[in-house]
């Protein structure tokens, strides 16, 4: 029973918890109301530890804690996300869309990339900066582990993706007015990337089909992507960021979440309008999933984004 809490919580009050579950179970040893509400308990103090529940984070670890979790949504979203905009980017490089709501989510859904990648990049300069001072003054040790899983995911992530990016289906297309809106080599690296994210796997026939590398790669791919996540997840929650590195990252990643809105719009503006018809363009059952995935990645991410916003940290005097 103590398990459904997270472990801050049973450090705290596990001994306490403990002796009032033996004094209830002497009394009562069955009763499935009780597993009901300490199962109930659990999972809200999980919540809480997430960022996601209770009160405005009034710590500096509580709002690590929500921005930890917008990381973790982020690269849930990120994953399919891409995987959606590399296989429209495939059609969209052989023929022209037939309808306006294809060419709206295709250049939103670019643009959302675009700045996507811009504002992580600036999210992730304060926490290079941060570990690299806690390097100088030796209180490095804790962070070794997260920096070495966040840069091994990644350049595994990176390595394979660059090999594997010479096999883009959209090689050899006929040239068009609008064709070069993404350029090549980046649809093709994002391809690569995310070929995990295919309805392939349904289909061990056709899947059988694929050259062995490949399908390892498929395979391995979403390990290294998970080492990356991870990493990045455990760095934010494990560095001592000011109170200006933290309100500065909140704003990023409520920002984040706007952009993600507008991806997912455009993503959905190409599954439930052109998507559903013949050719290259079409749009099949993994990303409609994909759409409800997406969805349900930006909520978790406005929930804890829109919590470590409201945080009452002050910042430190000048």
């Amino acid at each position: 029973m103590l398990r459904w809490y997270p472990a801050a919580w049973r450090a705290r009050y596990g001994d306490e918890f403990t002796e009032l579950l033996m004094a209830e179970l002497a009394e009562q040893p069955r009763s499935w109301r009780r597993a009901a509400d300490v199962a109930r308990g659990g999972l809200v103090a999980r919540l809480a530890r997430a960022g996601l529940s209770g009160r405005p984070p009034k710590s500096p670890e509580q709002v690590r804690a929500g921005l930890a979790t917008a990381v973790c949504s982020a690269g849930a979203f990120g994953v399919v996300g891409i995987a959606m905009w590399a296989q429209l980017t495939v059609g969209w490089e052989w023929a022209p869309p037939s309808t306006a709501a294809t060419t709206i989510a295709m250049t939103a859904m670019s643009a959302g990339v675009l700045v996507l990648a811009v504002l992580a990049l600036l999210a992730v300069f304060p926490l290079i900066w941060t570990a690299a001072h806690a390097v100088r003054r030796r209180r490095a040790r804790h962070l070794l582990g997260p920096v070495l899983l966040a840069v091994a995911g990644a350049g595994l992530l990176a390595a394979g993706s660059h090999h594997f990016e010479n096999g883009w289906p959209g090689t050899g297309a006929h040239p068009w007015a609008h064709q070069g809106l993404v350029p090549a080599g980046v649809a093709a690296f994002s391809w690569a990337a995310t070929l995990s994210v295919s309805s392939y796997w349904a289909h061990p026939a056709a899947l059988a089909a694929f050259p062995t590398a490949e399908i390892a790669w498929m395979a391995v791919s979403p390990v290294a992507l998970l080492a990356a996540v991870a990493g990045v997840t455990a760095l934010v929650r494990r560095l001592d960021l000011s109170p200006r590195i933290l309100c500065y990252e909140a704003r990023l990643a409520a920002s984040a979440a706007v952009v993600i809105a507008v991806f997912l719009v455009g993503a959905g503006c190409w599954v439930f309008a052109e998507g559903s018809g013949p050719g290259l363009l079409h749009a099949g059952a993994v990303d409609t999933a994909g759409v409800v995935v997406m969805a349900a990645a930006l909520s978790v991410a406005r929930r804890a984004t829109g919590r470590a916003g409201k945080s009452p940290l002050g910042l430190p005097p000048r």
